[in-house]
């Protein structure tokens, strides 16, 4: 993988966050290549279109504040980037702890864009 890669990777991911704590997903499109898959468990968008229009869960919660440690990279080569980012979730209220949890978000780099993502919760 180039340095270029594992850069844009850091960069999306660091977007990613960014609009997971202030709903601003159009933040991401400039990332997305235009056939992007984007995969979860419970949903597949396919296209950029779908994920402007139907990304919808992704948003800050009323009650709930998220922080996002560093994520930790994996090159796996062939343009794909493996990242596990610990997520904490704390209430809005009080900043009491609410629950932690892991994700490992899989990219696929293809010509300096993000082909392909998909996330899988680890732990809940």
């Amino acid at each position: 993988m180039s340095d270029n890669d594992l850069e844009l990777a850091r960069q999306f991911l660091a977007t990613l966050a960014g609009a997971a704590q202030t709903g601003d997903r159009e933040a991401l499109l400039p990332f997305l290549a235009s056939d992007v898959e984007w995969v979860t468990a419970k949903r597949d968008l396919h296209g950029i279109d779908e994920v402007r229009a139907q990304l919808t869960w992704l948003s800050p919660s009323d009650t709930l504040d998220v922080e996002f440690d560093e994520p930790a990279l994996t090159d796996c080569g062939d343009g794909r980037v493996v990242s596990d980012v610990h997520e904490t979730y704390r209430l809005k209220r009080t900043g009491e702890f609410g629950y932690a949890r892991d994700r490992r978000i899989d990219l696929t780099i293809r010509a300096g864009k993000i082909a392909r993502y998909e996330m899988q919760v680890i732990t809940a």
